[in-house]
């Protein structure tokens, strides 16, 4: 694609939702949200489903509007504070080829003003997917160490997401790797410049920052007995 899939006119309109977040106002835009957001999103989707499946045929690149790798416009507000009805970002998860729902392991990319970013790894796993990746670093721990000390990972990537304050139940508070085993989210995440999404070569650049965490990936998909 010669042109940029992400524009300035996308980025002013996620703006646009953040200051008019109502349902009679989205949709009167609903149009531009279609034009400006959705299609160009569907159509990086697709763009990246041969580069994708060179890192690994078991992610996904889906470009359907519902069900695919764009994920919904609209908020859970079931029990949130705010109650805006929609996402001021686009949000587009490459997950596992087994893998249901945003807590499976997957490839991330988030598009908001002035707040985008990679991201890769897995969101809140359930218990028993939890307690196999503990279990896993504590078992290779020289696998799990040289995936997050990879030179171009630990440069581009931060590990991130909440972690238990303590050590979670059954495993040594004294242990050296405590500080990763009381994480309750395996996600890393490289911040980008909104110019960057809007260039020409964005698409590269996020194969590039993928196939730099492929290690870490390489380690949560082993330690969930999944195929890379």
């Amino acid at each position: 694609m010669s042109n940029p899939y992400f524009t300035a006119k996308g980025m002013s309109f996620l703006k646009k939702v953040e200051k008019n977040n109502n349902r009679d106002w989205f949709h009167e835009n609903k149009s531009d949200y279609e034009d400006l957001i959705r299609t160009p999103a569907l159509d990086f989707i697709d763009a990246m489903e041969n580069d994708l499946a060179h890192l690994s045929p078991h992610f996904l690149a889906v470009a359907k509007k519902v069900g695919g790798s764009l994920m919904r416009v609209h908020r859970d507000v079931r029990f949130a504070k705010d109650k805006s009805p929609y996402k001021t970002n686009i949000g587009i998860q490459f997950r596992h080829e087994m893998g249901q729902d945003v807590h499976a392991p997957g490839f991330y990319l988030h598009v908001e003003a002035d707040d985008c970013f990679i991201g890769v790894g897995i969101w809140r796993p359930d218990s028993a997917a939890l307690g196999k990746i503990r279990d896993a670093i504590i078992e290779r721990d020289k696998h799990w160490l040289d995936a997050i000390n990879v030179k171009a990972f630990k440069k581009n990537f931060e590990l991130s997401g909440e972690s238990l304050k303590t050590a979670p139940r059954g495993y040594d508070k004294e242990h050296p790797l405590i500080e990763d085993l009381r994480r309750k989210d395996f996600i890393a995440i490289s911040r980008v410049e909104d110019k960057k999404v809007l260039s020409k070569n964005f698409k590269q650049h996020v194969i590039k920052r993928f196939t730099e965490a492929e290690p870490y990936m390489q380690f949560l998909c082993q330690a969930l007995t999944l195929k890379y």
